[in-house]
């Protein structure tokens, strides 16, 4: 059911046609009721409308002025209900970009035949939504992985942890982690570990710092368990390694 709002400043025309539709057999339901401009836009910025109906017969300026503000933060559909002899104010309506213009003494088959249309039109839109936000979410959560790595790469030297790159950015250390493994198709300590062991396999190739100097480099302090780590990732000591770069340069 798309949820509406109905606005109406006084008790005008049209308003029984309105409550007494059968709005679920539409696929509406009246979610909630203002009367002031204020209230209204209170309600909006606090709840999910999919639709928002403004009765403006006998205050017309009121109905805009709702109508501009609503158009300065949302595109939610509007439907409104004003006087049918009055046609500039149908045009100015038009400017807001409301769905429909209907005149009182408001028809139920108009009414009707309106809210169809506008349910066709969220029906079309629910699938590009979904789509944007997915989009969205993962642009989001792609910003995010670049900060981890980002992060990494400058810490490399120091002891790291998901946990404490999640505190950093304020996320759940277990969401992170599954989101990392998600995008980079391997475990924050996998890419962690590939990370220290390139950076020690690039300082063996083309500096003469010795092995527990790149050690500390890449976050080691204790070296049994960086030569463990080392052999592990290439099959070969850090001292074998750096004789083998020296021989194929």
């Amino acid at each position: 059911m798309y949820k509406v709002l109905v606005v109406e400043f006084t008790r005008r025309s049209g308003m029984d046609t309105v409550t007494s539709l059968n709005w679920g057999s539409l696929g509406f339901t009246i979610e909630n009721e203002a009367h002031t401009t204020d209230n209204a836009l209170a309600l909006l910025s606090s709840k999910s409308y999919q639709l928002v109906l403004i009765n403006m017969v006998g205050m017309p300026e009121e109905g805009l002025a709702l109508c501009s503000r609503i158009r300065a933060e949302s595109r939610v559909p509007i439907l409104l209900i004003g006087d049918g002899t009055n046609f500039q104010l149908a045009r100015k309506a038009m400017y807001y970009q409301v769905s429909d213009y209907l005149p009182a003494p408001l028809c139920p088959d108009e009414l009707s035949a309106s809210l169809q249309l506008i349910r066709r039109k969220l029906d079309a839109a629910r699938p590009v939504e979904r789509e944007k936000q997915a989009v969205e979410s993962a642009a989001t959560d792609i910003s995010v992985i670049d900060k981890v790595k980002e992060y990494v790469t400058e810490a490399l030297s120091q002891n790291i942890t998901l946990k404490e790159i999640s505190n950093i950015l304020h996320f759940n250390c277990s969401y992170l982690g599954q989101k990392f493994k998600y995008h980079e198709n391997m475990t924050f300590n996998e890419y962690l570990l590939k990370q220290r062991m390139e950076k020690a396999k690039a300082l063996l190739e083309s500096t003469d710092l010795k092995v527990y100097e790149i050690a500390n480099e890449v976050g080691y302090s204790e070296m049994d368990w960086f030569y463990k780590k080392f052999k592990s990732y290439t099959g070969v000591s850090a001292n074998e390694y750096r004789k083998m770069m020296s021989i194929t340069a």
